[in-house]
């Protein structure tokens, strides 16, 4: 299995496993409020086309979410 996988990297229908969480910004914490903490898997279900905002779908909740908030977000995919 590959890890480091970055959000810009998803494609719709795609689900990955946050691996791991860096920083400790209000943005950062904002984000683990959402759901997006270690070990959580979400699939990937709309992507604007741009390619930003990413829709995902995590713990029965839909988020958008921009590549730039992600950054600090390393994840691996779900087979």
């Amino acid at each position: 299995m590959n890890s480091g996988l970055s959000f810009s990297q998803l494609r719709k229908g795609m689900r990955a496993r946050v691996s791991s969480v860096s920083g400790e910004s209000a943005s950062t914490i904002r984000l683990m409020e959402l759901g997006l903490t270690p070990g959580t898997e979400f699939t990937v279900t709309k992507i604007a086309p741009l390619g930003d905002p990413v829709e995902i779908s995590v713990r029965g909740s839909r988020l958008c979410l921009r590549k730039t908030e992600t950054a600090v977000l390393t994840l691996e995919p779900v087979e």
